[in-house]
């Protein structure tokens, strides 16, 4: 047990301990926190325990594998302050090693469920290999697709003839009505008649002819395909079984001392079931070791270790919540019964906050929306703008929300105040003749002056609102940039959407196949500040009623 508990190497007494535990899915870390996170990077830093590439050493071999590493402050039984350290997943291939708390339920192990199953349907997939590289199996294969082509190729053939046929037994039937009389006529239209039909038996032989020797080839192969398909369906229905089972008897320890399954767990989420990786996060494996072993959970920090995956933004060394996909059911078993930080998302981060009214008419309204303040109402927070605007203009009719600002991001916003107007906006910016200019400060120094950036997003299915480039599943999304000033280790830009993807400058700028710098205050993909420093300042649109041009602009405060 001692080997997992680590003690600070320098003393904390100058640091209290924290009222509350971490609420894990939006944090600032508490500085005993903070200290255990410092010392495990220091001990990372200096280890050469493992041979795993993080893809912080240039030329390093093997495929780079960046991590997420976690800390967990404790108590133990004598009242001394330690800490608890984990990795998401596996390192170096291993799920144990020194220091770190083993995995809550050890797929791995030699004997174990998952191993007995993998040599079982490793046998299952070598005879399906086995079967479909078979020589005989792949020249039927070969026969099949050749005779189609043939088939097909005959019977267009024979088709292209008839009608040809017919075209010409056409023009030759009205040339006869003209030559021919009585008798002669009605011969030439019966021979013509007979051709017909001797055309179409020809047709019909060849398709039969063909069919039946696709059939024959069919009988040949299916001694192979049964074999195959009920190999397949074993390793199908092996693998489920399998993978309940697992389910079943990986299971959390909360304070209480209730054991609860993953399958129970996930069983009343949308999906129904656990998604891949559930409980190999390094929070569920710290917060269970110290419920077996009687530690008290006193704060939890998370941070990334190494290059970022190449879909994600994750950046070395920068702190990070849980996954909410994986995380949130499990520790939603595991930290009942202890009181934790209050979540800051059900908090309205727009209390106090006045919505400045920047151009309006009859028709229209535009606005300069505060940063930390959503357009249109949430899942737990009802005040936005379209709340405060509905208010405020009782009498407007239609969706009065044009187009939408993310809540951290501030600056102008359009709200219509018809139906009318509010559909000849929506046409303008869904074909995109409405002109759009965000200003930004990125935490870093970008190369170019100006630039495109081309990379498609879709949600984090596991770590929603978060996004991930995916040019598999992804929305294309284009961003044109432009550097105003680089001053102080940051830069200005502005950016011009050429698309309206959620988080699509943030991702563009932190990105490592973007700009490579976060967004100053990003707290998904960068480091949190005083506000996400993103400010929609320019906008240019046709006015719905009066058709001219309106072009406003508003500054960002930063």
């Amino acid at each position: 047990m001692l080997e997992h508990f680590t003690h600070f190497r320098s003393s904390v007494s100058g640091l209290s301990k924290p009222e509350k535990f971490t609420f894990p899915f939006y944090y600032d870390p508490h500085p005993l926190g903070l200290k255990a996170a410092e010392e495990l990077m220091e001990y990372l830093n200096k280890t050469n325990d493992w041979n795993h590439n993080f893809g912080l050493i240039e030329g390093q071999e093997g495929i780079v594998i960046g991590k997420m590493f976690g800390v967990l402050v404790v108590e133990n039984k004598h009242g001394e302050l330690g800490y608890l350290s984990a990795f998401s997943g596996k390192l170096a291939n291993s799920n144990h090693h020194d220091g770190f708390v083993p995995p809550v339920f050890d797929i791995l192990e030699d004997d174990g469920i998952f191993r007995t199953a993998e040599k079982i349907i490793t046998d299952i997939n070598s005879r399906i290999d086995e079967m479909e590289n078979d020589p005989k199996y792949n020249d039927l294969l070969l026969q099949i697709k050749n005779h189609k082509i043939l088939y097909d190729n005959e019977i267009a053939e024979i088709k292209q003839k008839i009608k040809i046929a017919k075209s010409e037994r056409k023009s030759l039937r009205e040339k006869a009505e003209y030559a021919l009389e009585g008798i002669d006529i009605e011969n030439f239209l019966e021979d013509l008649r007979r051709q017909s039909i001797k055309e179409q038996y020809t047709l019909k032989d060849t398709v039969n002819k063909h069919r039946q020797a696709l059939e024959d080839l069919n009988e040949q192969i299916r001694e192979y395909t049964i074999v195959i398909d009920k190999l397949k369906e074993e390793r199908r229905t092996r693998s489920a079984s399998v993978q309940k089972e697992l389910f079943d008897q990986y299971t959390f320890l909360n304070q209480s001392g209730e054991w609860k399954s993953l399958w129970k767990i996930f069983e009343n989420t949308a999906e129904g079931r656990p998604p891949a990786g559930a409980g190999e996060c390094a929070a569920p494996k710290l917060l269970h070791y110290a419920f077996t072993h009687g530690y008290k959970p006193i704060a939890l920090t998370e941070f990334w270790w190494g290059a970022s995956p190449r879909s994600e933004v994750r950046v070395h060394g920068n702190y990070y919540p849980a996954c909410r996909g994986k995380c949130e059911p499990i520790l939603g078993h595991m930290l009942k019964g202890i009181e934790t930080d209050e979540n800051p998302m059900l908090q309205n981060p727009a209390n106090g906050k006045e919505i400045e009214i920047i151009f309006e008419d009859d028709h229209l309204v535009v606005v300069n929306k505060p940063a930390e303040f959503l357009s249109v109402p949430g899942k737990n927070i009802e005040d936005s703008v379209y709340l405060r605007m509905h208010y405020k203009y009782p009498d407007a009719t239609g969706p009065m929300i044009v187009h939408r600002l993310d809540m951290s991001t501030s600056g102008l916003m359009i709200i219509s105040k018809s139906k009318e107007a509010h559909e000849h906006l929506q046409r303008q910016f869904i074909r995109r003749h409405v002109k759009k200019r965000y200003v930004a400060l990125l935490d870093g120094l970008i190369q170019e002056d100006n630039g495109r950036i081309d990379l498609p997003l879709r949600v984090d299915l596991d770590d929603r609102p978060r996004q991930l480039v995916c040019y598999e599943h992804g929305k294309y999304a284009i961003t044109e940039y432009q550097v105003i000033e680089r001053k102080n280790g940051q830069t200005k830009v502005y950016f011009y959407p050429i698309t309206g993807r959620t988080h699509q400058l943030r991702i563009h700028s932190a990105h490592s196949l973007g700009l490579k710098y976060p967004i100053v205050g990003d707290d998904l993909y960068g480091k949190k500040a005083d506000r996400l420093h993103l400010h929609a300042d320019q906008i240019e649109f046709t006015h719905p009623i009066t058709k001219e041009k309106i072009n406003l602009q508003i500054d960002p405060e930063f």
